[in-house]
This record gives C-alpha cells, sequence and structure tokens, in this order.
C-alpha cells in the first residue's frame, strides 16, 4: 500500500486495527450512487444538483471506479455479515469507469436537465494528490454472495422509470 495523504493513512491504519482481530470485517466500498434523504449524498445527486443550477461538470477522463447503487451495497454488506465469514473484501460495481464515462451515463438519464459535461485529467487537479484508479476487484465477495455486482450502465438500463 502506498496511502497518498493524512486520510489515506488514516484509512489503513483503521483496516489494520480491525483486521488485528480474526472475527472482524473490513469492506472497502466504491462509489455509491442512489437517492438520499437529503439529495446531495451520492455522485448522481451532485452531478444533477449542479446540472439544475446550470454549472458545467468537468470530469476526469483519467480517474477510474467501480461505481455501484447504493441498493447493491447495503444488500452486499448483508449477506456478507450473514455469512460469518470475516476478512476484507472489495465490493464494487463489475464495470470499471472513468468519472467522465459515468457522467454521460449519468447525463443519459436526465436529459430535461441539459446536463453540460467537460473532459478533464487528474493531472490539471489542484487538490491533495488522488489515485488515478481505484478499480476494486471484487472476485473473493462475488464468490460469497448469492447476489449479483452489477455494473452502472446495465443497473441503470434495467431501470428505466427509476431515480437513481
Amino acid at each position: 500500500m502506498n496511502p497518498l495523504s493524512v486520510y489515506a493513512e488514516t484509512k489503513v491504519e483503521a483496516e489494520r486495527v480491525v483486521l488485528a482481530n480474526p472475527r472482524h470485517t473490513v469492506i472497502r466500498t466504491a462509489l455509491n450512487g442512489g437517492v438520499s434523504p437529503t439529495g446531495d449524498r451520492s455522485f448522481n445527486e451532485e452531478l444533477r444538483r449542479a446540472w439544475q443550477a446550470g454549472r458545467v461538470t468537468r470530469l476526469f477522463t483519467d480517474e477510474f471506479r467501480c461505481p455501484i447503487p447504493a441498493v447493491a451495497t447495503a444488500r452486499a454488506t448483508w449477506e456478507l455479515a450473514l455469512s460469518g465469514q470475516p476478512g476484507l473484501y472489495h465490493l464494487g460495481g463489475s464495470q470499471r469507469l472513468s468519472r467522465w464515462e459515468i457522467g454521460q451515463l449519468v447525463a443519459a438519464r436526465c436529459p430535461e436537465l441539459n446536463p453540460r459535461l467537460e473532459p478533464g485529467s487528474l493531472k490539471d487537479y489542484p487538490g491533495a494528490p488522488r489515485p488515478a484508479d481505484v478499480s476494486l476487484n471484487c472476485a473473493k465477495i462475488r464468490a460469497r454472495l448469492g447476489c449479483e455486482l452489477p455494473g452502472l450502465a446495465a443497473w441503470l438500463a434495467a431501470r428505466p422509470q427509476e431515480l437513481f
């Protein structure tokens, strides 16, 4: 591991403490989408709010995630907890996407907002260092679950009328 920030260092240390007990579990989750009570918690809600305000969203073409609907994360977490198989697990969607690709999928979902996207690069990001690729290998958790870990595009396509 090579944590790039104090935040990342604290996550690594917390995992170490939790996993020191062989009966405990750490789940590293991916970017979660969905509908929150306040309407401003998930990536899709942040994009929607920006477009409602008429803002252009600049999204990185070179930063990768495995987005997953929050309902799928909750279902998988519950099933894993009931399985009694502790350890370290990665939990994300089955599709590796750039922030730019994620934005395009969400924009297609809400054309009435006239979404405006602009491609950007992580290389131009002025903030704290960020890893370019935090996509997850979820083979271990998939082997223990009875439920599927959907990719974002397939999940959206299967629910054309639902808010997400």
